[in-house]
């Protein structure tokens, strides 16, 4: 007899209809036939709540024995619903006493969960204190049904290996020949590379990339955004040639996205190169795994449990046995602490190299002086740049005025009706709040009544309008915010950018100009200096050799010092050394727990921190929220994760209201 459709019963009997089918359906799988072999799945099912963060076994029936294979996604019942899952093994027994709910269904029987990246998860949710299901949404993409029925285009063989022109590209950085053998070699050797300004990174990579494949193995990039995945993608298409790599990156699409992943997890392709998330590409045989510019905030996650791509890919390498290269422009004081502890060698560009371009300091009193903002030296700069090709203008803040101040008392413009900043979004427009938008035309300094606003923070589109009346007739071109311009030609121009949208120029840029130096270096931040030399020099990277780098600010700051000599090695020695005896990061290890006060005040009481713990606020913040820092010694690390976890575990069983953590955050 056939089943009433519910859709053209009544609405009670609709009710009754649909619940018969479910319990026939249920009956129907609760009998079906066992799997002969392996008739247990152990699943991961997708719940967000840390005391479930562990595997499930369920009934195996035989209709589905070849499908639900380890890593195939599958739907489950779990309390009282259909939830998603990953089947991480098969077994013969269970050491459940009852009977096994079976699988719903096969979603798909695609591996697409390998043992190396569940492990991975597992070691991550462990260390950030986190779930292994939060970590595996950051993992796998989601599933695009019409492409993973199309099958992967085959796998090309290993690209030949020209090590002759790889020890030339990698010339003026020392060990590098060694580093390059060790790789074709099918060793594992670990370094910390800081390149020398004026230097074609990608290539550099690529070359590295090449010397990995010769011993048959795979490589896995990890740069900070989508401008440098295709300037990496270049340089490998360039060196290893066609067909040899995958590009994983959110702007994709979820089709190609996926139909990449598969390419990877199937074998099919044996390089990827991408941003954070493909910190878990699931390559064979990793051999290399490489992260440039560790310190730039776009490789920490911003999702639970906030994994870092350093930390990911350092983790994978143990795991995996693979090599190393983390690089940049300068030296973070994590990668720093690798060269310490002897866990990592040093890759550094010799001294011809670090001289490829001229870096000085030019004081602002001079400017300040005659009421403007950019000294006459780099007027002249720029003037004698502008013969033979582009120049550079790297400004802090993107907007037109990005604050006001009183005239008279310099105290900061605040809205009359919220007190948010002033702010003025272009030359013929009325100063406006940045918060609500209010327009106060009338404004009056509350402090000592004058009616006057200067503008102590110049936008990039302010900082355009200066130069292009200082210099009539050359084009003037901005990039920042959502207009990021990838690259610009080698014709004569006058790029202004903010730090990070940069364009890289065709041939280099004549001259690098960094102005406003004191607003990055006025953060208050741990990271404050870090952070800004890395920010000058990834600019001044873009000079091409004998350029100028002039930077307007105070000649005698040990950030700008560095710059000027181009040693961000000996910058990151004395920043750790500083906060070794601080007792901070990396010397120690911090977590924070962040929420509603009263959440917050419970966390605190339920923590069990480890021994020689200390607990730090709660201090207030902003919206409403307060914040507790927890920091224990490093070699405490992991029983700090460990205590936060079970906080996590208590909180989730018990229904509490919920509190973010973050284990080693990247500011604080």
């Amino acid at each position: 007899m056939t089943e009433p459709q519910p859709e053209l019963l009544p609405g009670l009997v609709r009710a009754e209809v649909w619940a018969s089918q479910a319990r026939a359906r249920r009956a129907r799988a609760g009998d079906a036939e066992p799997a002969t072999v392996d008739p247990v799945a152990r699943v991961l099912v997708d719940v967000p709540l840390a005391h479930l963060d562990r595997s499930f076994d369920y009934a195996v029936p035989a209709t589905m024995a070849d499908d639900a294979r380890p890593g195939a996604r599958v739907k489950v019942r779990f309390a009282g619903q259909d939830v998603d899952g990953f089947v991480l093994e098969r077994c013969a027994h269970t050491d459940h006493d009852g009977r096994l709910t079976p699988l719903r269904r096969v979603v798909s029987a695609e591996p697409v969960l390998s043992p190396a990246i569940a492990a991975l998860a597992g070691e991550l949710a462990a260390r950030y204190a986190g779930t292994r299901s939060d970590v595996l949404r950051l993992a796998i993409p989601s599933r695009h049904a019409t492409t993973e029925k199309k099958p992967s285009p085959p796998a090309p063989a290993p690209p030949a290996y020209d090590a002759g022109a790889a020890e030339a590209a990698w010339a003026g950085h020392e060990p590098a020949t060694a580093y390059l053998r060790h790789l074709a070699e099918g060793s594992s050797p670990r370094a910390v590379w800081t390149a020398a300004p004026a230097t074609d990174w990608p290539r550099l990579l690529a070359h590295a990339a090449a010397a990995t494949r010769a011993s048959g193995r795979g490589v896995l990039v990890c740069v900070p955004d989508g401008k440098d995945v295709a300037r990496v993608d270049e340089a490998l298409a360039a060196v290893l040639g066609p067909d040899q790599h995958v590009t994983l990156v959110a702007d994709s699409g979820p089709a190609r996205r996926y139909a990449d992943f598969l390419a990877v997890s199937r074998g099919a392709r044996h390089v990827v190169v991408g941003t954070r998330a493909a910190s878990f590409a699931p390559v064979h045989d990793l051999g290399l795994v490489v992260v440039w510019d560790d310190g730039d905030d776009l490789h920490a996650e911003p999702r639970a449990p906030y994994p870092h791509t350093r930390e990911t890919l350092l983790l994978r390498a143990e795991r995996e046995g693979a090599a190393v290269l983390v690089g940049g422009f300068v030296r973070t004081v994590e990668a720093e602490y690798l060269l310490r502890t002897g866990w990592a060698r040093e890759l550094a560009a010799d001294r011809a190299a670090r001289r490829r371009v001229t870096v000085s300091v030019v004081g602002e009193a001079d400017a300040r002086d005659r009421g403007g903002r950019v000294p006459h030296e780099v007027h002249l700069v720029l003037r004698r740049a502008l013969e033979t090709g582009p120049v550079l203008v790297q400004t802090p803040r993107s907007g037109y005025v990005a604050a006001l101040a009183c005239e008279r008392c310099r105290t900061p413009a605040r809205c009359a009706t919220c007190r948010g900043p002033l702010t003025l979004r272009g030359p013929t427009e009325p100063p406006a709040c940045r918060w609500c938008g209010a327009v106060a035309e009338d404004w009056a300094c509350a402090e000592c009544g004058h009616r006057g606003l200067r503008a102590p923070v110049l936008g990039d589109a302010r900082t355009a309008e200066e130069l292009g009346r200082a210099f009539p007739g050359t084009r003037i071109r901005t990039s920042s915010g959502e207009r990021v311009l990838p690259t610009v030609g080698a014709e004569a121009e006058i790029v202004v950018a903010t730090p990070g949208a940069e364009p890289v120029a065709d041939g280099g840029y004549a001259a690098v100009v960094l102005l406003d130096t004191w607003l990055l270096l006025s953060r208050v931040d741990l990271r404050a200096g870090e952070e800004a030399l890395r920010r000058w020099a990834n600019a001044a990277a873009l000079a091409r050799p004998g350029a100028t780098v002039l930077a307007v600010g105070a000649p005698a700051h040990p950030a700008l010092q560095a710059l000027v000599r181009w040693d961000p090695a000996g910058f990151a020695a004395r920043e750790t050394t500083e906060r070794m005896e601080a007792h901070l990061p990396p010397a120690s290890r911090l977590a924070t727990i962040t929420g509603d006060p009263g959440a917050v005040d419970d966390a605190a009481t339920l923590l069990a921190p480890p021994p020689g713990a200390e607990v730090l606020g709660p201090v207030d913040l902003a919206d409403g929220e307060s914040r507790v820092v927890v920091r224990v010694p490093r070699a405490q690390g992991a029983a700090l994760s460990a205590a936060l976890a079970e906080l996590q575990r208590l909180r989730s069983s018990r229904k509490l209201d919920a509190v973010r953590v973050q284990v080693d955050p990247p500011t604080l």
